[in-house]
Formats: structure tokens, C-alpha cells, sequence
């Protein structure tokens, strides 16, 4: 039984990459997860000025805390067909720290939005970064136009093609985490 650290790179308070990650950690019962909200850590802007002023107390807290884990699962949103500055700033400090901080961790990526591509470009970016800095993705999932195939009262996913894609990502994922 391996431990999951579980976050959102989204800063907003209603995120729907937030609500996504809520669902899929929901269905891991074999290993413990911890869920942290990064958009509730004070994390400057990235600048070389600010890195020369020294780490902030929070980017090391969640430098030590995805370093205490063996496997993550991320949730990325995308603002533009990227990544939001805002994880994309969570990233550049954390490569500051360490440039290899995803070493040894195995990642199950996961992203949505409202449009048809589901965050797909916001995953490809990830999936293309995470090796660098020493993480392997294992899995990913996408869930496209949120809204059509999310309920948000009851948290889970309406479509029936994509209720059978999680429930296999999550199991894939499981099953590689024991390994």
C-alpha cells in the first residue's frame, strides 16, 4: 500500500479540475491519499530577484511534501491550450528547489474543461515536462466539456464512456503503484 499525494493546479476556489481530482481520488481505496490545495499556499511570482531573497516557507512545504509521497495524482487546468501561470509558476519554483523534485514518483495526470478538447493540451504539456523533472506519468485522463458530462452536485461523471475510462485509469494506476 503506497501513499497518494493528490493536488489541482488550478488557483480558483471553484475549479472543475479541483472537482475532477475530488472524484477520481474518491475511487482509490486500496491506497491512502492526501489531498492538499495549493491555490490556499502563498507562492510569489517566480522571479531570479525573489529566488536570490531565499525559497518561500510554502514552496518548501510542498517541495518536503511531494517528496514524502511515491505516487501523485495531478490535476492540471488549462487556460489557453497551457498550463495556468499560475501551476506553471508552481513548477518553475519547485525546479528551483530541485531540478529533479517528481523523482521516483509515478503520476496519474488528470485535466478537464468546458470545451471539446477536455484540457488535453494543458495534459500534453505535462506529460512532455514531468520526465525532466524525474516523474513518470503512468496514466492520464481527460474529461472533455465538463458541464455535459460532470455532475457537480453529486461529484461524479454522467457519461458512460467516461465513467468506464476512469474506472480503468484508476485501477491501471493502483495496480502500477503496488509494483
Amino acid at each position: 500500500m503506497k501513499k497518494i499525494l493528490a493536488f489541482c493546479g488550478s488557483n480558483s476556489p471553484t475549479s472543475i479540475n479541483h472537482q475532477l481530482l475530488l472524484n477520481i481520488t474518491g475511487r482509490i481505496t486500496e491506497h491512502p491519499v492526501e489531498i492538499i490545495e495549493v491555490r490556499e499556499l502563498s507562492i510569489p511570482m517566480f522571479s531570479i530577484v525573489k529566488e536570490k531573497e531565499g525559497f518561500p516557507q510554502d514552496v518548501k512545504f510542498l517541495y518536503d511534501k511531494i517528496r514524502e509521497f511515491p505516487a501523485l495524482i495531478i490535476a492540471v487546468n488549462e487556460y489557453n491550450a497551457n498550463v495556468s501561470g499560475h501551476f506553471k509558476n508552481v513548477l518553475d519554483w519547485l525546479s528551483r528547489v530541485d531540478r529533479k523534485f517528481f523523482e521516483g514518483k509515478k503520476i496519474l495526470l488528470a485535466s478537464t474543461s468546458p470545451g471539446k478538447r477536455g484540457g488535453a493540451s494543458a495534459l500534453d504539456y505535462c506529460k512532455r515536462q514531468f520526465p525532466r523533472f524525474g516523474g513518470e506519468v503512468v496514466e492520464s485522463f481527460s474529461l472533455p466539456q465538463f458541464y455535459e458530462n460532470f455532475d457537480t452536485e453529486k461529484g461524479r461523471i454522467i457519461n458512460e464512456i467516461f465513467e468506464m475510462g476512469v474506472v480503468e485509469v484508476v485501477t491501471s494506476f493502483s495496480q502500477q503503484i503496488k509494483e
